[in-house]
């Protein structure tokens, strides 16, 4: 099979030599994205809670150039900064999604890149 680079301007541009998402089959692998407004090029204020909000529409905008959309996400993970806004992202990421919610996994983790409060990364699986 062969890796195919996804891109959409409508997302942040990758801060580094990786790729937006890659797909692989009916495979689709999105490197983590943050809250970072694509215009703007800098992180959405109000929080962690707009960065969540912020990272689905960025999400959305990388799966839309295969039209793909979030119900085809089947795993997820969080990293956060504090593990103290689990409650605020999980509210969020609840309206995200129908049921059957995709798999996850969510971490506190010392630090993200910018200085983020939250970083989700996603797999899809396409038909």
């Amino acid at each position: 099979m062969e890796k195919i680079q996804l891109h959409s301007d409508n997302a942040p541009a990758a801060v580094g030599p990786y790729s937006q998402g890659i797909r692989w089959g009916n495979l689709l692998f999105l490197s983590g994205q943050l809250g970072l407004d694509p215009v703007q090029k800098k992180m959405v204020e109000g929080g962690v809670e707009a960065q969540t909000r912020q990272i689905f529409k960025n999400i959305a905008a990388v799966l839309a150039t295969v039209d793909a959309e979030l119900d085809n996400i089947v795993k997820a993970t969080v990293f956060l900064k504090d593990m103290g806004d689990f409650k605020t992202v999980n509210t969020i990421y609840e309206t995200m999604f129908k049921k059957p919610f995709p798999a996850r996994s969510a971490f506190a983790v010392k630090q993200l890149p910018l200085d983020a409060d939250v970083e989700i990364e996603v797999i899809v699986g396409i038909g």
